[in-house]
C-alpha cells in the first residue's frame, strides 16, 4: 500500500489546472529488474503459447515412452518419473515468479484504480464548477429579462 500511495502522490497531486501524469510509465520505471523478470515471465507462462508448449511436451514424452520402440523409451510407462519430476521442478520453480507478478500487476491495478478515483473527483469539482456557474449565469439572464420586460411595459404605458 506504500508504493501505491508514494507513487499516486508523487505524480498525481490534482489541482484544476495540473495535467493528469501517466501512472504506468511512473510504475514501470521504479519496477527493479527482478520486478521485471518476474512481469515477464508471469505474461509468458499465462500465455496459450506456454499452454500449448507443455501440452505438447507433455504429449510428445508420454507418447513415445509410450507407444515408442522399448529400446529407446527412456522413462518407462507407467510410472512416467523423470517427467514428474521435471513437470514438478518446472512448476516448483515457475509458481513463486506467478504469484510475485501477480502481486506486481495487483499494485499496479491498485495504482490505476486510484488515479482514476483521483481523477474522478477532480471532474466531478470542475462540473460542479461549470453547473455553479450556469445557475449564476441563468440568474443573470432572469434579471436582464426582467429589466427589459419592465423597460418594455413602461415605455408602453407612456
Amino acid at each position: 500500500m506504500n508504493t501505491i500511495n508514494k507513487i499516486v502522490n508523487e505524480n498525481n497531486t490534482f489541482s484544476s489546472d495540473s495535467p493528469v501524469v501517466n501512472v504506468n510509465t511512473t510504475y514501470k520505471q521504479q519496477l527493479t529488474p527482478l520486478n521485471k523478470l518476474a512481469l515477464w515471465i508471469t505474461l509468458k507462462v499465462g500465455s496459450m503459447r506456454f499452454f500449448i508448449l507443455i501440452l505438447s511436451w507433455s504429449a510428445l514424452w508420454l507418447l513415445w515412452n509410450t507407444l515408442g520402440p522399448k529400446a529407446l523409451r527412456f522413462d518407462p510407462y507407467p510410472a512416467f518419473v523423470l517427467w514428474l519430476f521435471i513437470s514438478n521442478l518446472i512448476q516448483i520453480l515457475l509458481m513463486p515468479l506467478i504469484m510475485v507478478g501477480q502481486n506486481l500487476q495487483g499494485i499496479h491495478a491498485e495504482i490505476r484504480a486510484e488515479t482514476d478515483f483521483r481523477i474522478n473527483q477532480k471532474s466531478e469539482m470542475e462540473i460542479e464548477t461549470i453547473l455553479l456557474h450556469l445557475e449564476r449565469q441563468n440568474e443573470l439572464i432572469l434579471e436582464i429579462l426582467k429589466k427589459l420586460d419592465s423597460q418594455n411595459q413602461s415605455s408602453n404605458n407612456t
